[in-house]
C-alpha cells in the first residue's frame, strides 16, 4: 500500500515538472530497444572509490525512477559506466569510448585531475558533460560560459573557499597555515583560499605541499606551529587529510582542522577517528531529513542500496539531482532533437524549475552561467562522534527551507 501511494506521489510530481508526459503509463526496460544512452564516469575503485560510489547510486536511484514511469516517452533511459579510477590518462580515454559510443550526454567526474584532462573530449564532440562532485574551480571556465558543455550542480571551491574562510575569520582564527597535496585539485584549492584571505587583507603564515599517497607530514606541521598558525585550512582528498589531522594529534597541537568537502569523507572520518573530531567543512547537503524531498531521497536510497549510511551524501544527492537535470532537460525536447546542442540550449532555458534535494532548481543554468550551485545553498558541517552534521543549530534551521540560486553568488 505504501509502495503504490509513493508511486502515485512520484508520478504526479514528475507530471507536474514535465519530467515524464502525464499521459505516460508503462514501464520502460533497460535494455529495449530505443534506449536513450547517458554515460557515467567516476573513480568507481581504487582511493577515491569512496565519493565515486555514492555518486553512482544517486544516477542510478534516479535513473530507476525514471524508468518506472516511462522513461523518454517508453524509451528507456540506460546508463554506459566507465570507471576512471582517479587516473586522468584513464579517464580521457574513457571519455573517448563514451563519446563514440554515442552518448547523448555524459554524467561524471569526482577529481579535478582527471576531469581537466578530458574536457576538451566533450567539448568538442558537443556532448554535454553535467558535473555533480568533482569542485575545482577551473572545471567550468576552460571554455568560454556561451559555447561550453560544460555544466556542474556541485559547489566550486570558488564559493567554497571563501566559505570557510568567512568561518574561519568569525571565529577569531587569522593565522591560517594552508596544506594542499600537488594534484590539480589542492593547486586549485590553495589559490582559492589564498585569493579568499586576501580578500580579508589576510595571506596564510605557511604553505605546505605533499603528493598523494604521503604518510607522514609531521615536519610540515611542526613548521606551521612555528610560523604561529591557529587553524589548518587543508586541499587534499581523504586519505591525506587524516595523515594530516594524526600527525596534528600526535604532536599535542590543537587547533582546528578546517577545509572543503572531503573533511565530510568516511575514509577521513574513519581513518582519524579522534583526530577528525571537530572537523568543519563547507557542505551543500547533510545527510539529515530537513524536509520531506531530503527524507524520502534518503529513504530509497538506503532501501536500494542496504545503506545504513550514504558514506559521502553529497556525492548521491547532487549526483541524483544532476541525473534529473538532465532528464528534464531531455524531456522537453521532442525524439528527433537529442543532439548535443538542443540538449545544451534546454539546460540553459529550462521550461520549469525542478525540485531537488539539495536545492529547487531554478534557471540552474544560462548561457553565460555553467554553475547551479551559489553560496548561500552552504552550510557548515561538524565531525562530531564520527558522523558529519550541521556546526550550527542555525543551519539546521536554516536547512529545513530550500535556498534557491543567487546568481551573483554563484561567480
Amino acid at each position: 500500500m505504501k509502495k503504490f501511494a509513493y508511486a502515485v506521489t512520484l508520478a504526479a510530481v514528475l507530471a507536474s515538472t514535465g519530467l515524464v508526459p502525464a499521459s505516460a503509463h508503462a514501464q520502460a526496460a533497460p535494455g529495449a530497444p530505443g534506449a536513450i544512452r547517458i554515460g557515467v564516469i567516476g573513480p568507481l575503485t581504487g582511493p577515491s572509490s569512496d565519493f565515486g560510489l555514492p555518486m553512482l547510486n544517486g544516477i542510478k536511484l534516479a535513473i530507476d525512477e525514471i524508468n518506472s514511469f516511462g522513461g523518454y516517452l517508453g524509451r528507456p533511459l540506460e546508463l554506459v559506466i566507465k570507471d576512471d579510477q582517479a587516473n586522468p590518462e584513464l579517464g580521457l580515454k574513457l571519455s573517448q569510448e563514451l563519446v563514440k559510443e554515442k552518448v547523448i550526454a555524459t554524467i561524471g567526474f569526482c577529481n579535478t585531475g582527471v576531469a581537466m584532462k578530458s574536457l576538451d573530449v566533450f567539448q568538442n564532440s558537443r556532448t554535454p558533460l553535467l558535473v555533480p562532485c568533482t569542485t575545482g574551480t577551473p572545471v567550468t571556465t576552460k571554455f568560454p560560459p556561451a559555447e561550453s558543455y560544460i555544466f556542474r550542480n556541485a559547489p566550486r571551491d570558488g564559493i567554497q573557499a571563501p566559505f570557510m574562510v568567512d568561518e574561519i575569520v568569525a571565529r577569531g582564527l587569522n593565522k591560517v597555515a594552508v596544506f594542499a597535496d600537488n594534484t590539480g585539485y589542492g593547486e586549485g584549492g590553495l589559490q582559492d583560499v589564498k585569493k579568499a584571505l586576501a580578500k580579508k587583507k589576510l595571506e596564510p603564515v605557511y604553505v605546505g605541499r605533499f603528493d598523494l599517497g604521503v604518510n607522514d607530514v609531521t615536519e610540515q606541521l611542526k613548521e606551521a606551529r612555528k610560523a604561529g598558525a591557529n587553524v589548518l585550512f587543508i586541499y587534499t582528498v581523504a586519505p591525506q587529510n587524516a595523515v594530516i589531522a594524526n600527525g596534528r594529534q600526535s604532536l599535542g597541537w590543537k587547533v582546528p582542522q578546517v577545509g572543503a568537502w572531503a573533511l565530510s569523507f568516511p575514509l577521513f572520518i574513519d581513518g582519524a577517528k579522534e583526530a577528525a573530531e571537530g572537523s568543519l567543512m563547507a557542505l551543500s547537503f547533510v545527510a539529515e531529513p530537513t524536509n520531506e524531498r531530503r527524507a524520502t531521497f534518503l529513504a530509497r536510497y538506503a532501501r536500494k542500496f542496504d545503506a545504513k549510511r550514504i558514506p559521502v551524501p553529497m556525492a548521491a544527492a547532487q549526483a541524483y539531482d544532476a541525473t534529473y537535470l538532465l532528464a528534464h532537460a531531455v524531456l522537453s525536447l521532442p525524439g528527433d532533437r537529442l543532439d548535443g546542442p538542443s540538449i545544451k540550449s534546454a539546460l540553459e532555458n529550462p521550461k520549469r524549475a525542478y525540485y531537488g534535494v539539495v536545492t529547487t532548481y531554478d534557471r540552474p543554468f544560462s548561457s553565460e552561467d555553467k554553475e547551479a550551485l551559489s553560496a548561500n545553498m552552504l552550510v557548515v558541517g561538524l565531525v562530531k562522534n564520527g558522523q558529519v552534521t550541521f556546526a550550527h543549530p542555525e543551519d539546521a534551521a536554516r536547512n529545513s527551507f530550500v535556498q534557491r540560486k543567487q546568481a551573483g553568488l554563484a561567480q
